[in-house]
């Protein structure tokens, strides 16, 4: 418990830093394209009020949780697949190395030049993006895998639903929540992108209107305000999973 609310604090007092440091170079410098804390905060509540900015970031979540599910879904599935048989791991290696080399913003406007500028383009471009390196992580987890254990478990015959559970997925924790922490981090970044190319409507849509008004206090407004949710999946969502299934590791 208390090396747990240390860790907390010691995320809270790195965060406490940066503003100290970031309000401190604003007093000393006043730079006029980096606004005050204050000004972001004051910003954000404004647009949080009237309610376009809860729009757009729900808009962007949507995206978000769409292709973050279907890339960790097809990504695992794939990378599993590679790498528990040979053969298919060396018919898709090959393009699997492509993919993760092309630009992401290739892409994307590959997408919407071929599927047109709408949300099936948008969302099939992130899920291109991201899904390689979901398969790349989740192979070597499959290649990992200690083969040794499932031949106990085959022993004294355990049914495969609880082989599989027990032995088998146990071994591939470390991989998912590696895949799916890196993916959340990724994919959003990848759907800020595409929705300031192609999109009418989310976070990215609204940081290229901004940025054609030159509105930084804006553009840093919506940044922390989508910061924030991500950084509160993180903490609320991934990281009680991951102690979770790590917990044996505490005995």
């Amino acid at each position: 418990m208390f090396r747990m609310l240390g860790a907390r604090t010691n995320r809270v007092l790195s965060l406490l830093v940066l503003l100290l440091i970031w309000q401190g170079i604003v007093m000393a410098f006043a730079p006029s394209l980096l606004p005050a804390p204050t000004a972001v905060f004051v910003r954000l509540i404004e647009a949080l009020q009237t309610g376009n900015m809860l729009f757009h970031l729900l808009e962007t979540l949507r995206r978000v949780g769409i292709t973050f599910t279907i890339s960790l879904l097809l990504g695992s599935g794939l990378g599993l697949l590679m790498g528990h048989s040979r053969r298919v791991d060396e018919w898709l290696d090959g393009l699997l190395t492509l993919l993760l080399n092309v630009p992401a913003l290739v892409t994307i406007i590959l997408c919407f030049m071929w599927f047109g500028l709408n949300e099936t383009s948008a969302l099939l471009a992130v899920i291109i993006n991201k899904l390689p390196n979901v398969a790349v992580t989740l192979r070597e987890g499959a290649r990992a895998i200690n083969t040794s254990l499932l031949d106990v478990a085959r022993v004294y015959q355990l049914s495969p639903v609880r082989k599989f559970v027990k032995i088998y997925l146990p071994q591939l924790y470390p991989y998912l929540l590696a895949a799916a922490r890196s993916g959340l981090a990724l994919v959003w970044k990848i759907v800020l992108v595409v929705e300031l190319i192609g999109c009418s409507s989310g976070v990215g849509f609204q940081l290229s209107s901004y940025f054609q008004l030159f509105d930084v206090t804006a553009i840093l407004a919506y940044t922390l305000a989508f910061v924030a949710i991500v950084y509160a999946i993180e903490s609320g969502i991934l990281r009680p999973i991951e102690r979770y299934v790590s917990r044996w590791r505490q005995c």
